[in-house]
């Protein structure tokens, strides 16, 4: 969200959602349990899916293209999965790679792994190369499960994957495997690891984060149970990849919750969004902030008129969007929520107040931040200073025994994340590096990302991997890589500022295919500036503050190139390109969310 967000929230605004609130009691009732859940509790997610079909054996669990899974044939099938998996060599505290594209098999692999108190990598298949080899090495997985459809990615690796188990390969024997709930999924504690799953840090590389089944189950009851609310004839349609957390653990734990359905589709198409939202029966969506400024951006259809979409949820809703949002597509509820991968807290619109990012019951704060460093600022005295209601600032979440931060593989790049002895000596803060405005009851709006880490079509950018991969072209002596705001869009677009090595001349469909080449889609940066030189700090660290606030303003000094597309790489820049992106005409060919 933006800073035109809403300043604060008044008692009004929570009090309208109350009778709406009411409806929903019995169920929030049933899910606020799952916040009392400790690390040495019984409690997993394979548990939760098992109850649950268990209870409604022939209610729906899932359909996808035309198909349909009760829970009792879904919880079987993930049984069968389980049994082939503990065969080849799955137990308990191990780790599975999942290399897979939005399918029934996807979900049900998951699961399998889940039941077997083993822990899922959830690989991104738009990763190549060192990137993706870096991903699996940080598994250290026992196998990894690899869909057909994800043979380039593979193919992309330096050195062949090993461990690998064909998914095919896994659904044809799980076949004839037998179908009973494995007996390790009863024993699996809170505390253990759920999902390692990936985000792009300060480093360049990915780093993997953990997700533990105390967090998700706690997910579960405040996202799930007291901010979604779905009931039990609810159908919730998820287009995003299964390897973000807005799919696993905010959508499935939401299906769970209410003991709904979930609606999975194989990508999300602007075009083809409401057909099949009609076609599955859906009455809930998830999205992120671009997806509902590309189906605003579409021509009315048919299919749009009249939905059974009662509610959304996601993140990423710019303000300026939500009013014709829910009046063009007839959406009584939007739950935004605000979450990551690794922080220790969620915020979510429980009481359906517009534009805010919502409540956390958890201890937070948001302070005074330094915009050199991106990092919190102390005062003279050596603490923190909150910002005052209605001020913007930078979110900090507290770390302690019931709001643990379950950190990355990597220690050291765990605690860089944190900030010690805040306000009190011994306290301990993590540090989510965005900015949001405080405003008041507990409620935030998000405003902004700090630090070497933007965020451009729903997807967290490394600038550090994107100069990497710049620094691959021969013609590139130094680059510099940062994220720029563009009105009308959600995120930050790419851009970067280059040196040239000597006599060389720039060539910019040279440089969009090595881009092309090495980066997903979405880290392709969208502006390439050519400098004489690049200025530094005295710590030999870029001044990418004063880049970011110069954007792509036309500059004498230097030679500013916006990018067409694959065919024509980067061309000169033209006035009305930044309108062009954000009506979503350039740059050609760019992909889908």
């Amino acid at each position: 969200m933006s800073t035109d967000a809403r300043d604060t929230i008044s008692v009004f605004d929570l009090a309208k959602a109350l009778p709406a609130m009411a409806l929903d009691a019995p169920g929030m009732l049933r899910n606020a349990r799952g916040m009392l859940v400790g690390p040495k509790d019984k409690a997993s997610i394979g548990l939760y899916f098992q109850r649950v079909a268990h209870r409604r054996p022939d209610r729906v669990f899932l359909r996808f293209e035309g198909r349909s899974y009760t829970y009792r044939a879904a919880n079987g099938e993930v049984n069968r999965y389980a049994a082939v998996l503990s065969a080849r060599g799955v137990s308990r505290g191990e780790v599975v790679g999942v290399l897979m594209t939005n399918r029934p098999e996807t979900l049900f692999t998951v699961l399998a792994v889940l039941k077997l108190g083993a822990t899922v990598g959830l690989l991104n298949y738009n990763q190549r190369d060192q990137v993706l080899a870096h991903s699996i090495g940080l598994l250290g997985s026992v196998l990894n499960v690899v869909g057909e459809e994800c043979a380039e990615a593979l193919a992309s690796l330096p050195e062949p994957a090993a461990n690998v188990l064909p998914a095919e390969e896994l659904a044809e024997s799980a076949r004839t495997a037998p179908d009973s709930d494995p007996a390790m999924c009863e024993r699996v504690r809170a505390g253990e690891r759920a999902f390692l799953i990936f985000t792009s840090g300060t480093t360049g590389l990915p780093k993997a984060s953990v997700m533990t089944h105390q967090r998700w189950t706690k997910s579960m009851s405040g996202l799930g149970g007291l901010g979604v609310r779905l009931r039990a004839d609810d159908a919730l349609y998820c287009c995003l990849p299964l390897y973000h957390n807005n799919a696993l653990t905010v959508a499935l734990s939401a299906v769970l919750a209410g003991e709904a359905t979930y609606v999975l589709s194989r990508k999300f198409s602007a075009s083809g969004f409401w057909d099949e939202i009609a076609r599955e029966r859906a009455t809930a969506f998830i999205y992120i902030g671009e997806l509902c400024r590309y189906l605003i951006n579409q021509p009315v259809r048919p299919a749009e008129q009249g939905n059974r979409v009662r509610l959304a949820v996601g993140n990423g809703l710019r303000p300026e969007l939500w009013d014709e949002f829910r009046r063009r597509f007839g959406i009584s509820r939007v739950v935004e929520f605000y979450g990551s991968s690794e922080a220790p807290l969620a915020f979510v619109n429980a009481f359906g107040v517009d534009r805010t990012a919502g409540l956390c019951p958890l201890p937070y704060a948001v302070v005074e931040y330094d915009d050199e460093t991106g990092r919190a600022r102390r005062g003279r005295d050596g603490k923190l200073r909150r910002v005052r209601s209605g001020g913007v600032g930078l979110l900090l979440a507290k770390v302690n025994n019931r709001q643990p931060f379950d950190g990355y593989t990597d220690e050291k790049a765990s605690e860089s994340k944190l900030v010690r002895d805040g306000f009190k000596k011994g306290d301990c803060w993590f540090d989510t590096g965005d900015l949001v405005r405080d405003q008041h009851f507990w409620h935030i709006a998000f405003v902004d990302r700090l630090g070497d880490t933007f965020r451009w079509k729903g997807e967290n950018v490394a600038t550090t991997e994107v100069e990497g991969a710049l620094g691959l072209d021969e013609s590139v002596d130094q680059a510099v890589v940062y994220g720029v705001d563009i009105p009308g869009t959600d995120g930050k677009a790419g851009m970067a500022a280059i040196t040239l090595t000597e006599d060389a001349s720039f060539d910019g469909k040279a440089l969009a295919t090595t881009a092309y080449r090495r980066l997903p889609l979405y880290a392709v940066p969208l502006f390439v500036r050519v400098v004489a030189e690049l200025e530094q700090t005295s710590t030999f660290k870029s001044r990418k503050v004063e880049l970011r606030k110069q954007g792509y303003a036309p500059d004498a000094d230097g030679q500013l190139y916006v990018l067409s597309g694959p065919a024509e790489g980067y061309i000169p820049a033209y006035a009305g390109y930044a309108d062009d992106v954000a009506a979503g005409r350039a740059p050609r060919q760019q992909g889908n969310v």
